[in-house]
This record gives structure tokens, C-alpha cells and sequence, in this order.
């Protein structure tokens, strides 16, 4: 008979039972399919999460960033109203020193980029030539000297001849008078004393002309001194050589350039406002200048010149659009103390901004405090 074989039981997953040798276990559920293509999906989930993190941060960090430049460009304390500004390039004037004659350069003594004092010889021309005619002016002069003196004595005797002619003739008079001499003899000493003094007044017109000759050769000397002197070209202020535009050896004509030098006692920079602007400043108002090289440093400035003619637009141009258009140039220029305490910095074309205070009132904000010492 049959064997009874009782049902199998239920299979439970969770069952920790290890089947014994020869045992054999029930069938289990049916198998599950694989979960890699959950995981996969998670990870991409995790990555898109992360990633929008990162967007998120990114925004909220250039908000940051942008808000802070806005604070501080646009939502900073207000500029104050007594105070304008305009941006310009410091300058200076340019002096050329010529050659006065035309003559052959001998020696130059700077070069460009040399920083030069007032007085500062700077060039030699050559002046062989005129020396020359100093010397012969000068013989001259010791001939005109030595003629002067000639005429001098001579009319130093004129005058000894003019006593004793009038001694004589003042005694043959009195003789006349007591009947002791001839009015023949009286005669001849008039005609005696007439000639004496007809000598003395030519001797003292030759001494008149022996000395308009001396002034003469005197002039002549002093002439060819200058000459020579201007031949020694020289700084007339301080300032910084820009250009050598002549050689040793050159023969330039009268006026030829030798040197381009910037005057630089004079250092200022010319800014341009608009009427509402330029209408409130005024000749000696207090400035301060911010270059882009030394953006920390206020250079102390005030203003020295106010176009009276505005520029960019017509003049006869009338509407107040058009007026709030034009535009008047103002020169703000280096107070003479702070330059010559910064002489050899002292540079042009360096671009910055000018700012003059309009309103005496106006305090300068701290930016434009920290002047050099």
C-alpha cells in the first residue's frame, strides 16, 4: 500500500532553518526579477537632486555678489552736492629752446627724459665767429679809451692856458688903467684870452667825442657779449626734457629748435563740466585730483582758468536740452608746494578725475583726504 506523504509546508522566506543533509525544501515563490534598474534610477535621482543644490547655491551666490556691488555702486551715501568731477589727463606746457643765430651746435649737455633746474645750461652753440668780433671790439674799445684820455689832458691844458690868458689880460688892464701900458698891449691879451678859451671849448668837444666813441665800443663789447651769452642755451624754468631734436654738428638756422622741455612748475589738468556744473565753480576753488596710477593719493589742487566760451555744441543753440549739452573747460592745477615737493615724480598724461569743491561748506569725503606728504 502507498506510502502517505504529508503536504508540504508553506515556504517562509523569512524562515532562518538550514535543511538537513538529505532534506529536501519546499518549493519557494516564484523568483523576483533583478533590481539593478531601481538602483540605476535612484542614482540619477541623487545626481539630479545634487546638481539642482549646486544651481541653487550658484544663484544665491552670485545674488550675494551682485547685491554687494549694487550696495556699493549704486546704494552708497549719496555724492555730496557741493563737489563735481570730471575725468582729464595731467599736462604741462611745452617750452622749445632755440638757437637765437644761426650757428653750428658744439656740445649738448642733457638728453631726453633729464630733469633740468631754472638757469641750467643745457646746449653750447658755436660761437668762434663772434668771439672774434669781441676781440676786435674790444681792441676798439682800448683805442676809444686811450683817445678819451688824450682829449682829456688836452683840454686840461686848454684850460691852464685860459688862467694865464685871463691872468694877463686882468693885469694889462690895471696897467692901462695908470697909464703904465698901451690898449695895443690890451688888445693882443684880449685876442690871447679869446683864443685860449676857443681851444679849451674845442678840447672839451673832443673830449665829448672821444667818450661818445668809448660808449660806442662799449656798446659793441656788451653786443657781442649777449650774443655769445645767447649762444649758451639754457632752462628757463624747471621742467623735464621731451625731445632732442638736434645733433652736434648741425648748422641750424635763427630760431632752430634744439630741445622740447615740459615746464613743470606749471602741471594741471584739464577737465570739461557742464553749465549746471561749471556756472557754480569759480577761479581759486579748492580741487583734488585722483590719478588711475595712484588711486589712494589726493593731490592737492585748486582752479586757476574758466573758458567763458562754451564747447561740443553751436552757440546760438537756445532750448535747454541743448544748453544742458555744452560743456566749459576748467583747468585745475597742482598747488605749487605739493610739486615741488614731488618734482621728480612729477609726470603728464597720466589719466584721473578732478574733483573741485564748489560749496566752501562741503566737507571732502574720507577718499579724498589722504594727501601725500
Amino acid at each position: 500500500m502507498p506510502k502517505k506523504i504529508d503536504p508540504a509546508p508553506a515556504y517562509d522566506a523569512n524562515a532562518s532553518t538550514v535543511p538537513l543533509q538529505g532534506e529536501v525544501l519546499p518549493p519557494g515563490p516564484p523568483s523576483q526579477p533583478a533590481n539593478s534598474t531601481n538602483n540605476a534610477l535612484e542614482v540619477i535621482q541623487r545626481r539630479h537632486r545634487r546638481t539642482r543644490q549646486w544651481l541653487v547655491l550658484a544663484v544665491v551666490a552670485a545674488g550675494a555678489v551682485g547685491g554687494g556691488i549694487y550696495w556699493k555702486y549704486f546704494h552708497a551715501a549719496p555724492w555730496p552736492t557741493g563737489i563735481v568731477f570730471s575725468n582729464g589727463r595731467l599736462e604741462a606746457e611745452e617750452i622749445d629752446i632755440d638757437a637765437k643765430f644761426a650757428e653750428r651746435v658744439a656740445q649738448l649737455l642733457v638728453d631726453e627724459g633729464d630733469l633740468v633746474a631754472p638757469g641750467q645750461v643745457v646746449a653750447l652753440m658755436d660761437t668762434r665767429d663772434v668771439r672774434a668780433s669781441l676781440d676786435k671790439a674790444e681792441a676798439q674799445l682800448a683805442e676809444a679809451q686811450q683817445a678819451l684820455d688824450e682829449a682829456k689832458a688836452n683840454a686840461a691844458v686848454q684850460k691852464t692856458q685860459l688862467t694865464l690868458a685871463q691872468q694877463e689880460f686882468d693885469r694889462t688892464n690895471a696897467l692901462v688903467q695908470r697909464g703904465f701900458a698901451t690898449y695895443e698891449l690890451l688888445d693882443q691879451r684880449q685876442q690871447a684870452l679869446s683864443g685860449a678859451l676857443a681851444s679849451l671849448e674845442a678840447a672839451n668837444n673832443r673830449v665829448g667825442e672821444a667818450a661818445r666813441t668809448l660808449d660806442a665800443a662799449k656798446s659793441d663789447v656788451e653786443f657781442y657779449k649777449v650774443n655769445i651769452a645767447d649762444d649758451t642755451l639754457v632752462s628757463p624754468t624747471i621742467g623735464r626734457i621731451q625731445y632732442r631734436i638736434s645733433n652736434v654738428g648741425e648748422v641750424l638756422p635763427v630760431g632752430g629748435k634744439v630741445f622740447t622741455m615740459l615746464d613743470l612748475s606749471d602741471v594741471y589738468m584739464d577737465i570739461y563740466l557742464p553749465t549746471a556744473e561749471a556756472g557754480r565753480a569759480r577761479v581759486g576753488d579748492e580741487a583734488r585730483i585722483l590719478l588711475d596710477a595712484y588711486p589712494k593719493v589726493a593731490i592737492p589742487a585748486h582752479v586757476s582758468f574758466i573758458a567763458t566760451q562754451a564747447q561740443f555744441t553751436p552757440k546760438a543753440v537756445e532750448t535747454k536740452d541743448e544748453r544742458d549739452k555744452l560743456m566749459f573747460r576748467v583747468k585745475v592745477r597742482i598747488d605749487q608746494k605739493f610739486l615741488q615737493s614731488h618734482i621728480s615724480h612729477a609726470r603728464t598724461g597720466l589719466p584721473g578725475i578732478a574733483y573741485v569743491r564748489v560749496d566752501p561748506t562741503t566737507e571732502w569725503p574720507p577718499e579724498l583726504r589722504h594727501e601725500a606728504k
